[in-house]
């Protein structure tokens, strides 16, 4: 059956609520695989989903329908992504939740991948002591502990239906199939060779003739993984069956995760951190994810300067906003990593007094060249994919996960039907070589075992009178943080819609490599001027993959998903 790719309302938000027993997914049913469209952006008055794929949408927006709060909606969501969106969707790789609770309460749970048992600071260099990229980029050896599976359980401790009925939809995709978007197959066909080369049994992603819009993708593999999942708890995933699919997959492809390193894998309750940037509070999350830190430092650089004066991407507001990144990716590099294994000096990073002193060498006639920003002295990953919901009760989660590269480490668990992740290529390989993403860092982010590498994921809320105003994020590697930084600017100071926040071209400067990035579409004008004072900049596709709901005065969710792929909207 032909996929609807269209930007239209995929599944009307009226009519009554449906019993919980009855099927989520199905044809004729409120998710319908066959018969699908695409949503951009619309306003919903109770609960609202944003993410990278039209059908994980609908399905978290028909729990959040069936009286399911943003918790429950948040599992479905991301179970659904898991299926219908494997280049970043998983179970085979990790992720991170931030979350504002009904009754004020902030969460963040940690589900980052960790280093296998067998890990050594030095695993990925030759006899010279240099970096071999590919054997943390793709292949058995680049993948983590996952840790999604253990998020999904810590993240039902907030949910209010049984894990059995969120987890349903996604069996049910992956058993019966879905039609593909003319992007996922041209994704799959453009893989073809990677997953043949990385993996050592054949997978539901392999055919003989090539993948084309419309096709219907089943999964019986992965659909008897998350039948597992569903009947066992945690334990159908890091401990019998599924445990031992993986270890045999690690063995023969020379991987280094182990039956233990599953069992002995634990998800993370960590302090939100939590921040006020013109009267709004801001709530990220803290290491190992650096992208709440930064974010926290780009907005306290930029608080006393008057943006909304400047203009929406000016020559004066793009100048300031790019130099504050320059620094923040500086501090990056030196003091952030797991604060398990490393002390992350998160209250120097984040004093006012510092950042206001990071901007004093700061021209507004001129960039300043990464070789002269260094970190401060204080003393004390791109395919990612994002989801935002919103729900009627007060609940906000904004959740952000990943396999770290477009389809992880091209390794297919044989048998289980699923990605593994390429995460070990997040850690610095060795101190001051380019991971995949050009990310720069140093002892803090060295690999061992059991410890977690340094994110730039960055699930972020805004709360306006301590009351829900925003949820956001993106995919996107190094970028993550900017393009956060740069969505909660244009609607806190240029007072942007959700859409226009999201769509709008971005910029992004990480301090290495010393370039400003721009997306197509960014203006000529500024950027000829700021070439003139010295930047170095480099046109590249789109950045990152934003998914925002905003509260309007009058209560309405404005919810917006990102132009630059499939993401799609749904609620009522």
């Amino acid at each position: 059956m032909k996929f609807l790719y269209a930007l239209l309302i995929p599944v009307c938000a009226c009519g009554t609520v449906s019993a919980q027993n009855v099927p989520v997914v199905g044809p004729g049913r409120a998710v319908d695989p066959f018969h699908y469209s695409i949503q951009k952006s619309a306003s919903f008055t109770k609960g609202a989903v944003s993410s990278a794929h039209p059908l994980a949408s609908l399905a978290g927006a028909e729990i959040l329908r069936r009286g399911g709060n943003a918790f429950d909606a948040a599992i479905t969501t991301q179970l659904v992504l898991a299926v219908v969106y494997p280049g970043a969707g998983n179970i085979g790789g990790g992720g991170f939740l931030v979350a504002h609770r009904s009754g004020g309460e902030n969460i963040s749970i940690d589900y980052r991948e960790t280093g296998p048992s067998k890990a050594t600071r030095d695993m990925y260099l030759d006899k010279n002591g240099n970096v071999v990229p590919k054997l943390s980029q793709a292949g058995h050896l680049a993948s983590g502990v996952p840790g999604t599976v253990a998020g999904l359980f810590a993240t039902a401790e907030y949910a209010s239906m049984p894990f059995r009925t969120l987890i349903q939809p996604a069996i049910d995709l992956a058993e019966n199939g879905f039609v593909l978007t003319e992007h996922e197959a041209a994704g799959l066909n453009a893989t073809r060779e990677s997953f043949i080369r990385n993996s050592t049994r054949p997978s539901a992603f392999l055919r003989d003739t090539k993948w084309k819009a419309g096709d219907t993708l089943i999964q019986k593999e992965l659909a008897a993984t998350l039948k597992r999942i569903r009947d066992l708890g945690k334990k159908g995933f890091y401990e019998g069956e599924t445990a031992r699919l993986i270890a045999e997959e690690m063995k023969r492809g020379g991987g280094i995760i182990t039956a233990d390193d599953l069992l002995h894998y634990t998800a993370k309750k960590r302090t939100a951190l939590e921040f006020t940037y013109k009267g709004y509070t801001i709530v990220g999350m803290p290491p190992p994810s650096s992208g709440g830190i930064i974010v926290w430092q780009l907005m306290k650089m930029m608080e006393k300067k008057p943006l909304a004066n400047y203009g929406f991407e000016s020559v004066e507001s793009v100048h300031l906003m790019a130099e504050a990144e320059r620094r923040a990716f500086a501090d990056r590099a030196e003091h952030m990593g797991d604060p398990d294994f490393w002390k992350v000096p998160v209250a120097g990073m984040t004093n006012e007094s510092y950042l206001q002193n990071r901007m004093n060498d700061f021209d507004a006639a001129k960039a300043t060249p990464s070789g002269n920003v260094t970190a401060g002295q204080i003393k004390e990953s791109e395919q990612t994919t994002h989801f935002s919901i919103m729900d009627g009760m007060g609940n906000m989660v904004s959740v952000t996960t990943t396999l770290n590269g477009g389809y992880g480490s091209r390794t297919v668990v044989g048998g289980a039907g699923f990605l593994m992740n390429n995460e070990m290529d997040d850690f610095s390989a060795k101190p001051g070589v380019p991971n995949m993403y050009g990310a720069v860092g140093g002892d803090a982010n060295a690999i061992a075992a059991g410890k977690r590498m340094l994110s730039s994921m960055t699930p972020t809320l805004v709360l306006k009178d301590r009351q829900p105003f925003v949820v956001a994020g993106t995919p996107g590697g190094t970028t993550i943080p900017t393009s956060v930084f740069q969505t909660l600017v244009d609607i806190i100071d240029y007072h942007m819609s959700a859409p226009d926040a999201v769509n709008k071209p971005k910029f992004h400067h990480q301090w290495l490599p010393d370039e400003l990035d721009v997306e197509k579409g960014f203006p000529e004008e500024v950027r000829k001027k700021l070439e003139a004072m010295g930047y170095t900049i480099k046109e590249r596709s789109g950045i990152g993959r934003t998914e925002v709901i905003k509260i309007l005065k009058d209560g309405k969710r404005e919810t917006a998903a990102d132009i630059r792929g499939d993401d799609s909207v749904a609620g009522y």
